[in-house]
């Protein structure tokens, strides 16, 4: 497909009624429930353009990122594999959920520009497991990606796409069947099998192209019979967190975006320490960060935000994993922290 298919479709007919009656909807955008500035003031744009293109070498590795092969284990019990930036698969008590899939080797609507990846996806598409859903939490190229969703929905043939509201219209418009796109606005949920999936507030923006807003952001909650993980999405730091905690509350483990941040735009990506502080919020077990490693798309140094949530959780007595690409986790179980990335800063 063209560039011009990547920004996907707009919502129309019984969609855009659903759309138009969200109560985060007015004025022809979905909105925050808190006060939110998603964009740079003009008065920012100086900085922010400096700032790209210096420290580009602080910025991306010396040497490989280490990429693990996750091999295969049944879906039992409570297993998490990290596979770069936000993509991840959930193995939960018999399912499997796959979060924000980019297999793309650039999050951008070309394959010949934008940001490119510093390592090698852990697993081919092909050779991921059965798959029960693909969660999305919003229609950014990072988080969602034209080319992925397009193979995994011919070979996955029975997986379910969960996404926020409007979200639904990009994946028809590439050729995912309706019957198999479950699109929910905050606090409403879905069920696979076992497994409960709730879209959950959160604080950020939306678009592709120049659309803006017209496609709700959402972080998810993952249920199922006796286990829980609570995944952030891109998010800036808010109080709906704790409510979130208190509802649905406590998780076995959280995945947190800890990773491109700036101060040009803190109510749109969480610092490291609102990442750990959401977690301590939601009342989470392990914590994951996420969102950091796979892209470079914020000024900051490339390892930077994995060793401030890791002084952070020390100080805030929490349990951080953080596993290579493809490193599976066994939540039961988690391993000590292996600051690999610090061995090759």
């Amino acid at each position: 497909m063209t560039p011009i298919a990547q920004l996907g479709g707009k919502a129309e007919g019984a969609r855009l009624a659903r759309v138009e009656a969200s109560p985060q909807f007015a004025d022809g955008k979905f909105r925050n429930n808190v006060p939110t500035r998603s964009g740079l003031s003009l008065s920012a744009f100086p900085r922010v353009a400096v700032a790209a293109f210096t420290g580009g070498e602080q910025r991306r590795p010396h040497q490989p990122i280490p990429v693990l092969d996750p091999g295969t284990g049944d879906a039992e019990g409570l297993h998490i594999t990290w596979y770069g930036h936000s993509t991840a698969l959930i193995e939960i008590e018999g399912h499997r959920i796959l979060l924000d899939p980019v297999w793309s080797e650039r999050c951008s609507p070309t394959r010949f520009a934008g940001p490119r990846r510093m390592h090698r996806a852990p697993v081919e598409l092909a050779e991921l497991p059965a798959l029960d859903a693909v969660v999305i939490s919003h229609d950014h190229y990072d988080h969602l990606d034209m080319e992925t969703v397009q193979t995994l929905a011919t070979l996955q043939e029975n997986v379910v796409f969960a996404v926020p509201l409007g979200v639904g219209a990009h994946l028809e418009r590439w050729g995912v069947p309706a019957g198999r796109i479950a699109e929910l606005d905050w606090n409403e949920n879905t069920r696979v099998g076992a497994i409960e999936l709730i879209a959950t507030p959160a604080r950020h923006f939306s678009g592709r192209g120049l659309s803006r807003d017209e496609t709700l952001w959402a972080s998810w909650v993952i249920k199922g019979p006796s286990r829980r993980v609570f995944y952030s999405g891109d998010t800036g730091y808010f109080p709906g967190f704790a409510g979130i905690g208190a509802e649905h509350g406590p998780f076995d483990a959280t995945l947190v975006q800890v990773g491109m941040y700036g101060v040009e735009w803190p109510d749109i990506h969480m610092f490291p320490e609102d990442g750990v502080a959401t977690h301590v919020d939601v009342r989470g077990g392990v914590m994951i960060p996420v969102h950091w490693g796979t892209f470079e798309l914020a000024p900051h140094r490339w390892s930077e935000p994995v060793d401030r949530a890791w002084r952070e959780a020390k100080a805030r007595d929490v349990r951080l994993v953080v596993p290579r690409p493809g490193e599976r986790i066994d939540i039961d179980c988690p391993p000590e922290i292996d600051p690999w990335w610090q061995q090759i800063a």
